[in-house]
C-alpha cells in the first residue's frame, strides 16, 4: 500500500470549490516517491497495463448486459478556438476524378498536433518526463530523439480491454458541470464511490467526468490550459493504491491552474512518470454519463486501441465503453 504523505496541513487556498490545497515542490518529491513503481514490471514500457491479466479481460467482459456501445472521443476539431491553437488537419486529396477505370475514389488526409486540449488521445510512457526522467527512471534525453521514444512509445502498450469507472463528479453533486479550477479530491473520489455503488479495483480505468464537454457546448470555449477541473494530487495516492491501469478525464486529469509550485501538471508527471500509468485525456463523457444513469450501474467493459505509431509519444484514440 502507498503511503500517503500529508498534503493538507497549513496551506492556503482550499475551499472546497478552488484548486487547493497548495502543495510545495517537496512535498510532492515526497509523494511521487511514495507512488513511484520503477523495476516492478517487464516490459517496463507497458507499465501498469502489466496489471491487466486475462482473467480482468474475462471480469470486464461479464460485465456487458445490454450490449450498448458508447464511443468516448471528441469530433475531429479542424477549428481554431482558446483551446484549440493549433487545430487539426483534415482535406481531401481525391474526388473521385483522377481514377480510371470504374470505380471512382474519394480520398482524404488527416493530421493533428494531437497532445493539446482538442483531440481525445492516449498518453503513453515516453510523453512525460520529471526532473529528466521518464518512466523506471530511463533518462529522457537518451531514450526520446527527434526520431521518437526507444523507451516508452505507444506501440508497447498494444490494446486495453478491462473495467472502466465513470467518476461522473456532477452526477454525484447534482450540478451541470464543475466550474473549472475545481480540484477533485481523495475525499471526492471516496464519496464519488458510495454514491455510485462502485469501487475501484486492480487493474481498472477510472474515468473522471467533470462536465467539460457540456460546459463548452452551453458557454463557449474557453483557455482549459490555463483554468480547467480535474483532479488535485492527493488523489493519487487513492488511485495508486487501487492499482489502476489507466486515469482518464474530460480534461486532461490535472486541475488548472495546478496547485504544485513549479511543476505545471502534477498528476502527469506522477502518473506517467512515477506509476507507469496511461493517460486518457479530452475524453467526451456526456453520452456514456446518461447510458450509466440509464443502466443504473457506473461500471462497464472498456477497449482502448491506440494507433501502431512506432516511437509515439502517444495516439489519438477512440475509447470505447460496452455496457
Amino acid at each position: 500500500m502507498a503511503h500517503r504523505p500529508d498534503l493538507s496541513g497549513g496551506h492556503s487556498g482550499d475551499d472546497g470549490d478552488g484548486n487547493g490545497p497548495a502543495v510545495s515542490r517537496s512535498e510532492f518529491d515526497a509523494l511521487f516517491e511514495a507512488v513511484r513503481t520503477w523495476g516492478r514490471w517487464d516490459p517496463a514500457d507497458r507499465g501498469a497495463w502489466n496489471r491487466v491479466t486475462a482473467d480482468h479481460v474475462r471480469r470486464a467482459a461479464a460485465r456487458v448486459r445490454s450490449g450498448k456501445v458508447v464511443p468516448m472521443a471528441l469530433s475531429w476539431d479542424v477549428r481554431p478556438g482558446p483551446d484549440n491553437p493549433r487545430p487539426a488537419l483534415h482535406h481531401m486529396t481525391d474526388l473521385g476524378d483522377v481514377e480510371s477505370p470504374e470505380p471512382s475514389a474519394h480520398k482524404d488526409f488527416i493530421a493533428a498536433d494531437y497532445h493539446g486540449r482538442s483531440v481525445t488521445h492516449l498518453d503513453a510512457l515516453s510523453h512525460i518526463a520529471y526532473r529528466g526522467r521518464l518512466y523506471d527512471g530511463r533518462a529522457a534525453r537518451e531514450a526520446v530523439d527527434a526520431g521518437g521514444a526507444r523507451f516508452g512509445a505507444v506501440p508497447a502498450l498494444g490494446s486495453l480491454v478491462t473495467t472502466g469507472v465513470l467518476l461522473d463528479l456532477p452526477a454525484v453533486l447534482g450540478v451541470r458541470w464543475l466550474e473549472p479550477g475545481r480540484a477533485v479530491r481523495a475525499e471526492d473520489v471516496l464519496a464519488a464511490e458510495r454514491a455510485l455503488g462502485v469501487t475501484i479495483g486492480e487493474g481498472d480505468a477510472v474515468l473522471l467526468r467533470t462536465g467539460h464537454v457540456r460546459r463548452r457546448a452551453e458557454l463557449g470555449a474557453w483557455d482549459s490550459g490555463a483554468r480547467s477541473a480535474g483532479f488535485h494530487v492527493d488523489a493519487v495516492p487513492l488511485l495508486a493504491e487501487r492499482g489502476v491501469a489507466v486515469i482518464g478525464s474530460d480534461g486532461d486529469s490535472d486541475v488548472r491552474p495546478s496547485p504544485v509550485e513549479g511543476v505545471h501538471a502534477p498528476v502527469h508527471a506522477l502518473a506517467l512518470a512515477a506509476m507507469g500509468v496511461p493517460l486518457l485525456d479530452n475524453l467526451d463523457l456526456e453520452a456514456l454519463s446518461g447510458a450509466a444513469a440509464e443502466a443504473g450501474r457506473y461500471e462497464f467493459m472498456i477497449v482502448v486501441t491506440p494507433l501502431n505509431i512506432p516511437g509515439g509519444t502517444g495516439s489519438p484514440v477512440t475509447p470505447v465503453a460496452v455496457l
